[in-house]
Protein backbone atom coordinates (compact mmCIF):
# COMPACT_ATOMS: atom_id res chain seq x y z
CA UNK A 1 0.00 0.00 0.00
CA UNK A 2 2.93 2.26 0.76
CA UNK A 3 3.66 1.82 -2.64
CA UNK A 4 0.12 3.04 -3.97
CA UNK A 5 -0.38 5.75 -1.55
CA UNK A 6 3.10 7.67 -0.70
CA UNK A 7 3.07 8.82 -4.84
CA UNK A 8 -0.07 10.85 -3.85
CA UNK A 9 1.42 12.52 -0.73
CA UNK A 10 4.93 13.40 -2.59
CA UNK A 11 4.67 13.54 -6.31
CA UNK A 12 4.09 17.38 -6.52
CA UNK A 13 7.85 16.99 -4.54
CA UNK A 14 9.12 15.17 -7.56
CA UNK A 15 9.71 11.99 -5.45
CA UNK A 16 8.65 8.85 -7.48
CA UNK A 17 7.76 5.56 -4.94
CA UNK A 18 7.92 2.51 -7.03
CA UNK A 19 8.84 -1.12 -5.85
CA UNK A 20 10.24 -3.67 -7.66
CA UNK A 21 9.04 -7.01 -7.21
CA UNK A 22 11.20 -9.94 -8.18
CA UNK A 23 10.48 -13.37 -9.10
CA UNK A 24 13.33 -16.38 -8.60
CA UNK A 25 16.40 -14.76 -8.82
CA UNK A 26 19.81 -16.59 -9.36
CA UNK A 27 21.75 -15.62 -6.32
CA UNK A 28 23.41 -17.15 -3.44
CA UNK A 29 20.06 -16.78 -1.34
CA UNK A 30 18.81 -20.07 -3.74
CA UNK A 31 22.14 -21.88 -3.01
CA UNK A 32 19.94 -23.44 0.02
CA UNK A 33 18.02 -25.57 -2.71
CA UNK A 34 18.26 -29.01 -4.08
CA UNK A 35 18.43 -29.71 -7.83
CA UNK A 36 15.24 -30.94 -7.77
CA UNK A 37 13.76 -27.51 -6.06
CA UNK A 38 15.90 -25.38 -8.62
CA UNK A 39 14.40 -27.58 -11.72
CA UNK A 40 10.95 -27.18 -10.49
CA UNK A 41 10.99 -23.44 -9.74
CA UNK A 42 12.54 -23.63 -13.33
CA UNK A 43 9.71 -25.19 -14.97
CA UNK A 44 7.33 -23.37 -13.21
CA UNK A 45 8.41 -20.57 -14.41
CA UNK A 46 6.88 -19.55 -18.21
CA UNK A 47 10.41 -18.34 -19.65
CA UNK A 48 11.75 -21.54 -18.03
CA UNK A 49 14.78 -19.85 -16.42
CA UNK A 50 16.06 -18.37 -12.89
CA UNK A 51 16.17 -14.52 -13.34
CA UNK A 52 20.11 -12.67 -13.18
CA UNK A 53 20.36 -10.09 -10.61
CA UNK A 54 21.41 -8.06 -14.05
CA UNK A 55 18.00 -8.08 -15.07
CA UNK A 56 17.00 -7.00 -11.95
CA UNK A 57 19.53 -3.80 -11.40
CA UNK A 58 18.32 -3.17 -15.22
CA UNK A 59 14.58 -2.39 -13.73
CA UNK A 60 16.55 0.11 -10.87
CA UNK A 61 18.80 2.07 -13.51
CA UNK A 62 15.36 2.32 -15.55
CA UNK A 63 13.28 3.44 -12.52
CA UNK A 64 15.55 5.67 -11.23
CA UNK A 65 16.34 7.27 -14.83
CA UNK A 66 14.84 9.86 -16.26
CA UNK A 67 13.12 7.26 -18.54
CA UNK A 68 10.88 6.73 -16.39
CA UNK A 69 10.52 10.38 -14.89
CA UNK A 70 6.44 10.03 -15.25
CA UNK A 71 6.41 6.60 -13.80
CA UNK A 72 4.95 6.51 -9.56
CA UNK A 73 3.37 4.24 -7.64
CA UNK A 74 3.70 0.75 -9.44
CA UNK A 75 4.78 -2.35 -8.39
CA UNK A 76 7.32 -3.69 -11.19
CA UNK A 77 7.01 -7.16 -11.49
CA UNK A 78 10.25 -8.99 -12.55
CA UNK A 79 9.63 -13.01 -12.73
CA UNK A 80 9.93 -14.40 -15.76
CA UNK A 81 6.00 -14.38 -16.26
CA UNK A 82 5.40 -16.56 -12.93
CA UNK A 83 2.82 -14.36 -11.45
CA UNK A 84 0.72 -14.31 -15.02
CA UNK A 85 -0.26 -17.82 -14.03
Amino acid sequence: MATKNMPVTYAKENIRVNAICPGYINTPLLDVLDEATISLLTQMTPNGRLGEPIEIARCVVFLASDDASFVTGICFIADGGFTCQ
